[in-house]
């Protein structure tokens, strides 16, 4: 859990801001820098599938690499 003590002469917005990298610093709330948007369940599979073949041949590069010498 996330406070902030704040000292007398201290101005709200300062203890705010302090707060508010507090609580994104320990990861309780994230602030998107882009705006978030829907995917389809299918392109998330696509790019899932894309990446592990991408794996896959690196993997098949690095043995085929190896065997060579």
């Amino acid at each position: 859990m996330a406070f902030v003590k704040t000292d007398e002469n201290e101005p709200l917005e300062k203890a705010i801001k302090r707060f508010k990298r507090m609580v994104e610093k320990e990861g309780i709330i994230r602030e998107w820098k882009s705006r978030q948007y829907f995917e389809k369940p299918s392109s998330i599979q696509n790019k899932l599938n894309k990446a592990n073949e991408r794996k896959q041949m690196k993997k098949v590069r690095k043995m085929h690499a190896s065997k060579a010498y």
